[in-house]
């Protein structure tokens, strides 16, 4: 598999924003950047987008690429996509307390989709799919930790703590998805060519 081994906090200062969600990302400042050309501006929200996600430049290119062709609001569309990805659905519902812990859970097989084992973090939820974390994996003390202590303040999740599991009750508009990047630079960015 895969991954990006850039140093998380180096990252998270370069882009200057606290895409890892970790509370000492930023503690050493944000690198302050010159001006940027418009090129270098879309170049950055690219980064910081497949940052937040976690998403390798082929995997995403795909993503930009299936927003483009379809119907609508292509940048909706790609944010849309990829919160929808398993990994991290698990993250947002608390399963995980962060991205990589999410991945590594669904890798691992602890997480279920309807009653049925996914090991494809990739995988995209439809709505109305339930999440649940596995029987045995509910002993797991980190895992019931994180799942019960974590509050989501998400409308299109619903989550139920008694018996792990969670759900997508729609379609997230773009206003909700609590990440800040300008996703028209990301798609002008790719439109380029």
């Amino acid at each position: 598999m895969a991954r990006s081994t850039v140093p998380r906090f180096k990252l998270s200062r370069h882009l200057g924003v606290n895409v890892f969600n970790h509370p000492k990302a930023l503690k050493r400042g944000v690198k302050v950047h010159r001006k940027l050309s418009e090129y270098g501006e879309q170049l950055l929200e690219k980064q910081k987008l497949k940052a937040y996600y976690g998403v390798l430049e082929k995997q995403f290119r795909r993503y930009v690429e299936e927003a483009l062709r379809s119907k609508g609001n292509s940048g909706e569309i790609l944010l849309q996509n990829l919160e929808r990805r398993l990994d991290n659905i698990v993250y947002r519902l608390g399963f995980a307390s962060t991205l990589k812990q999410a991945r590594q859970m669904v890798i691992h097989g602890h997480i279920r989709v309807n009653g049925e084992k996914l090991d494809r973090p990739s995988y995209r939820v439809k709505v109305g799919e339930s999440i649940s974390l596995r029987e045995k994996s509910r002993d797991i003390e980190m895992f019931a930790d994180n799942f019960k202590n974590t509050t989501i303040n998400l409308d299109y999740l619903e989550k139920d703590t008694e018996n792990f599991t969670g759900k997508l009750t729609r379609l997230p508009r773009r206003e909700e998805i609590p990440i800040e990047v300008k996703e028209s630079k990301v798609l002008e960015f790719y439109s380029r060519r």
